[in-house]
């Protein structure tokens, strides 16, 4: 698995942090995707805006929620096999004829 780039606190959208910005990061700060700079700076909101604590909150139980429910589930050995034979079932093959205006 490669690692994605860590978002930075020097980044421009860090450099004032308003409500919609916390929000559409929460994620970075769940999935550890961020600097300890940028990590500081979300919590540091987050410490001091309940709406977005709240916001924060929900995100993180949805994750755990689904880490417990899906989390090292395997699918059954032959589905891949019987998915690919269906998808070659159901394939769907359009032909386009072009008119020439003759």
């Amino acid at each position: 698995m490669s690692e994605q780039p860590q978002v930075s606190a020097d980044d421009p959208e860090f450099s004032s942090l308003d409500c919609s910005a916390v929000i559409a990061d929460v994620w970075l700060l769940l999935d550890n995707e961020c600097d300890p700079d940028a990590r500081a700076r979300l919590k540091g909101h987050l410490d001091n805006c309940p709406s977005c604590l709240a916001h924060y909150g929900i995100e993180s139980e949805l994750k755990a929620l689904i880490n417990r429910k899906c989390g090292g589930e395997r699918a059954p050995a032959g589905l891949r096999d019987r998915l690919r034979i269906e998808i070659r079932k159901s394939v769907i093959v359009t032909e386009t004829r072009y008119s020439t205006g003759d």
